[in-house]
């Protein structure tokens, strides 16, 4: 798949994705052997992927998340299509794998801002090749920080040391029915200037 492609093409699909189809252990580690080549603050290399396979734990995880996205998607609906949304908050558990991106390190509200975006910053660059990796597969993906709410009960559910590590985002991985093309977005003139920030 031409680079291109992939970049415009790597959308957030959580509907049309093959909720029977199982995706085997061995295609995730593939892709994740793509994502810790993407570049990490320091080259500290401190992410750390859980996958979540087991019914059971996918089951709490998705109660979870149903719990969490009550309030988000009743907020969300006022601006926003949520329709596929809500398909994922009513289906998670049924989705064949989930990853647990996780970035060591525990953020604070003393904390430095450049700390907290070095974390950030050393995690989501790997979380987005893990993504474009699936899409050259034929996985669909997608980027929710819903379940955040009930960090601390995910952390104890999966043996994540809290205190150490910060669980970043939640991805379901499937595979897709169907893709799409590049998404509607305001050209680039709007959303972009140079030398100082333009208002409107």
């Amino acid at each position: 798949m031409l680079i291109d492609e992939a970049l415009t093409t790597t959308r957030a699909v959580r509907r049309g994705v093959d909720l029977r189809r199982p995706v085997t252990r061995d295609v995730v580690e593939r892709c994740l052997r793509m994502a810790v080549q993407a570049p990490t603050g320091g080259n500290r290399q401190d992410w750390r992927f859980v996958g979540i396979d087991d019914p059971g734990l996918k089951q709490t995880i998705a109660d979870c998340y149903r719990a969490a996205s009550v309030a988000y998607l009743d907020q969300a609906a006022r601006t926003a299509d949520t329709d596929s949304a809500r398909f994922l908050a009513q289906n998670l558990e049924r989705v064949p794998v989930l990853l647990l991106p996780c970035i060591q390190g525990r953020h604070s509200p003393t904390e430095h801002p450049a700390r907290t975006a070095s974390r950030y910053g050393s995690l989501y660059p790997a979380v987005w090749s893990f993504m474009l990796a699936a899409r050259a597969r034929g996985l669909a993906t997608a980027f929710t920080t819903v379940h955040l709410v009930y960090e601390r009960e995910v952390a104890d559910l999966l043996g994540i040391p809290y205190d150490e590590v910060t669980q970043g985002c939640l991805i379901p991985v499937a595979y897709a029915k169907r893709w799409f093309g590049p998404a509607p977005r305001r050209p680039v003139t709007e959303v972009t200037s140079w030398n100082r920030w333009r208002r409107g």
